[in-house]
């Protein structure tokens, strides 16, 4: 095929990824209608339909299935290739992609890596904040952020924080209302504040551990959401039980907006760890981004 073709290639592969025209358009810089029609071409030269269209969705065919798996990742190793130029230059630059949850990413991304982005102008960061176990490598990020036991075993993995120990609180005026558990089993009679993790599907079980002994407990409540970030403020508004890594509800600890309980049944977790494919040569400013994640100089 012509070199003049690769854009068209690209084109496709960017729409089969992102299972739309309109996001794989904004991507690319280009119109929506210029780009379907740079797909419709390229089907038209192959003489074969490479992608199934609705009205809700874009998927590949059988054969558009085996076009991204022959030449994908290609453009991937491509772009890698030119990232890693970089290190010709006076300062590295490029962009890193990042899946991290709302509560890491403000007290230890941010903080670490804001003197990096100003030493390093040409360098940009890009936050993804999911609950879900993202596929970094099918997604395309260049790592994400997991507490350490989490992480797959194929992955690279660099701590980037302390050992993490988990809280159930609650506020004075919901205890004033129910009495306090004693044990983890306790739970199932009190309303307990959830999350749903995308993942999953489903809201998980909450992890106790005393003396070896675990205990896994499926709590019910008023209030479920996907993220952390407003389960310290649904406790202190009296809505129930949360369990969280107890960072999250420090400073509400500490002026008594929110009470501990089942202390001695909290584990300790490992703490965050940045990972990332143990098969992916790292480019210049994810290297410099790393060292900083992990309080290294450059």
């Amino acid at each position: 095929m012509s070199r003049h073709n690769l854009n068209d290639l690209l084109a496709f592969v960017m729409v089969a990824r992102e299972g739309s025209f309109t996001r794989a358009a904004a991507l690319l810089g280009v119109s929506q209608s210029a780009l379907s029609q740079t797909v419709s071409g390229l089907e038209k030269r192959l003489k074969i339909r490479l992608l199934t269209r609705t009205t809700r969705s874009v998927s590949p065919t059988s054969a558009g299935e085996r076009l991204m798996h022959a030449i994908g990742h290609r453009f991937d190793e491509i772009e890698a290739e030119l990232d890693a130029l970089t290190e010709l230059r006076d300062k590295p630059a490029g962009t890193v992609r990042i899946t991290c949850g709302d509560f890491v990413l403000k007290t230890i991304l941010l903080p670490r890596l804001t003197p990096l982005l100003l030493e390093y102008p040409d360098i940009k960061v890009e936050f993804d904040i999911n609950y879900g176990f993202r596929d970094i490598v099918a997604d395309r990020f260049d790592a994400g952020i997991r507490f350490g036991d989490t992480v797959d075993k194929d992955m690279i993995a660099a701590p980037i924080g302390p050992e993490v120990r988990m809280a159930a609180v609650a506020s004075p005026s919901y205890f004033a209302r129910n009495s306090m558990p004693k044990k983890p089993q306790d739970l199932v009679n009190h309303k307990c504040i959830d999350i749903r993790y995308p993942t999953l599907g489903g809201v998980d079980a909450w992890e106790f551990e005393k003396r070896g002994r675990k205990i896994n407990v499926r709590v019910v409540g008023q209030v479920i959401v996907n993220t952390s970030a407003h389960v310290p403020a649904a406790a202190v508004n009296g809505l129930g039980i949360a369990y969280l890594p107890e960072e999250e509800f420090a400073p509400h600890i500490e002026e008594g907006r929110l009470v501990r309980v089942l202390e001695d049944w909290c584990p300790l977790f490992s703490g965050y760890h940045l990972y990332y494919p143990s098969r992916r040569l790292p480019t210049p400013a994810f290297s410099l981004v790393l060292n900083a994640l992990r309080g290294k100089s450059s």
